[in-house]
C-alpha cells in the first residue's frame, strides 16, 4: 500500500471491526475508553525517563518498535472514534489550529 490516506485507513479499520464482528462494541464510549488506555501505554514508556532520555528513546529499536506500535493504536482508535461520531480528522484539526493561532498570537515569548 502507497497511497496511505485517513479516509482508506478509517474504512480498513471498519472493515476490520466488521469482519470481526465487532461493531456492537465499536461504540463512541467504548472506542473512546480504549483510546485512553492506548494513550496511556504510550505515556507508559516515557513514564520514568528523564527529558534527556525521552529524546532519545527512538535509538533503542525495542524502544522505538513499542513507540511505533502504541502511536499505531492510539491512532487506530482516534480514527474509529472520528468514524463513529462522523468528525472529519483533518478538518477538526485544520479549525482547532485556527482557533488556537486566535488563541495564542506568535510573538516575543
Amino acid at each position: 500500500m502507497t497511497d496511505l490516506d485517513v479516509a482508506t485507513l478509517q474504512r480498513r479499520l471498519v472493515a476490520f471491526a466488521e469482519a470481526r464482528d465487532w461493531g456492537p462494541f465499536h461504540t463512541p464510549k467504548n472506542l473512546t475508553m480504549a483510546l485512553s488506555v492506548e494513550a496511556s501505554e504510550l505515556a507508559e514508556i516515557f513514564q520514568w525517563l528523564t527529558p534527556e532520555e525521552s529524546v532519545e528513546v527512538m535509538s533503542d529499536p525495542d524502544k522505538a518498535f513499542r513507540v511505533r506500535d502504541e502511536v499505531a493504536d492510539v491512532l487506530a482508535y482516534l480514527l474509529q472514534v472520528a468514524a463513529a461520531c462522523d468528525v472529519d480528522v483533518l478538518q477538526a484539526l485544520s479549525e482547532k489550529i485556527d482557533r488556537n493561532e486566535l488563541r495564542f498570537p506568535a510573538g516575543p515569548r
